[in-house]
């Protein structure tokens, strides 16, 4: 299931029953003007749902505006949510819109609410109040119609009772609230997020796909960073994998300390297979990649590079790159060793 924001490259992807019931939120929240208050950890796409709310709603043709409270100094956030009139302070060499002028009419996102330090606050309540603001050295107030829509990854009930956050103002803003689960409480979305950016990826001029063992394994993980890590880690593998297919053999130390080896095969293995060395390529071929023929056939000559790839790389690193120990491993001239690294393009990792 899809929410689709203003590109068809980006949509927020899921069909977990957790996404579901966001989903669903979203589109009874959509149409209203309440606010709505996102929590969810960092990475989870607090902001992609701060715009499938604007652009489903009747402000989506209007501005949304995206404002980052924690990663503006607080001594220039005040200019930046309101603006000032030219001369009001030292360096104010013009008139400056804010940024709740800009979203008049539409939608203005305040990501990291909980990091808006308390003198701010009073003024956002008057906003919401009176529906107007003041620019830094004005005289008069400019009424602004504007829908406000917030995200924390903070408990702000506890930032209430440690002084850090407005109780009128934390009512005021939590009229919708829509929590955001965390990537490892959606497992089953996991192959869905890691195949939508593996083609966004491969929109850039490479193929390259995932095996089932590396998917189970990113299946398993914790994912501390959520989605915004998974993007990141998709990314990272199509560039730094050797071959086609992003094995478990190109994670990282990270992933793989964390998920147990048994995690790895999500498939049951079958006996030794026992015979002609045909036979036992054939067999190790199907359980290597997991595949048998489908009725549109495959492509046997990638099939065999990628399987001779994995043969190749796991002897030089049994051998420790040392060409002549890895020729004798796989019964073969160091020259032949030598010459099939240069066609599959293998070079052996830095120091």
């Amino acid at each position: 299931m899809k929410i689709k924001l203003d590109t068809d490259s980006f949509s927020i992807v899921g069909e977990s029953p957790q996404i579901r019931e966001v989903f669903d939120i979203v589109g009874r929240a959509a149409g209203s003007q309440s606010t709505v208050m996102i929590y969810g950890e960092s990475g989870t796409g607090k902001e992609l749902i701060a715009r499938a709310l604007h652009l489903n709603s009747p402000r989506a043709s209007k501005p949304f505006i995206a404002v980052n409270c924690a990663a503006i100094p607080h001594d220039l956030l005040e200019s930046e949510l309101f603006g000032y009139e030219k001369g009001a302070f030292t360096g104010a060499v013009a008139t400056r819109v804010g940024r709740m002028e800009l979203a008049n009419q539409g939608t203005i996102f305040l990501d990291e609410i909980g990091d808006m330090p308390p003198v701010l606050q009073v003024k956002l309540l008057r906003v919401l109040a009176e529906r107007e603001i003041d620019r830094i050295g004005s005289t008069r107030s400019i009424p602004i119609d504007i829908r406000v829509i917030t995200a924390t990854h903070q408990n702000l009930e506890e930032a209430i009772e440690e002084g850090r956050f407005r109780e009128d103002l934390y009512y005021r803003l939590n009229i919708i609230p829509l929590n955001l689960p965390p990537l490892r409480d959606r497992k089953t979305d996991i192959p869905l997020l890691a195949n939508h950016f593996l083609k966004q990826c491969n929109g850039s001029g490479s193929a390259k796909t995932i095996s089932d063992e590396a998917m189970n394994v990113l299946v398993n993980y914790s994912w501390p960073g959520n989605i915004r890590e998974l993007a990141n880690f998709v990314e990272r593998m199509v560039v730094l994998s050797i071959g086609s297919t992003i094995t478990p053999r190109d994670l990282p130390e990270k992933v793989l300390g964390e998920v147990p080896k048994e995690k790895w095969t999500p498939l049951e293995k079958g006996p030794e297979p026992e015979g002609n060395p045909a036979h036992i390529l054939q067999q190790s071929l199907k359980q290597s990649f997991h595949v048998g023929i489908p009725d549109e056939g495959i492509n046997l000559k990638k099939l065999v590079e990628d399987f001779e790839k994995e043969l190749l790389i796991e002897a030089l690193e049994k051998t420790g790159w040392v060409k002549n120990k890895a020729a004798t491993l796989l019964n073969l001239n160091r020259t032949t060793l030598v010459e099939k690294l240069k066609k599959l393009k293998i070079t052996s990792p830095p120091a």
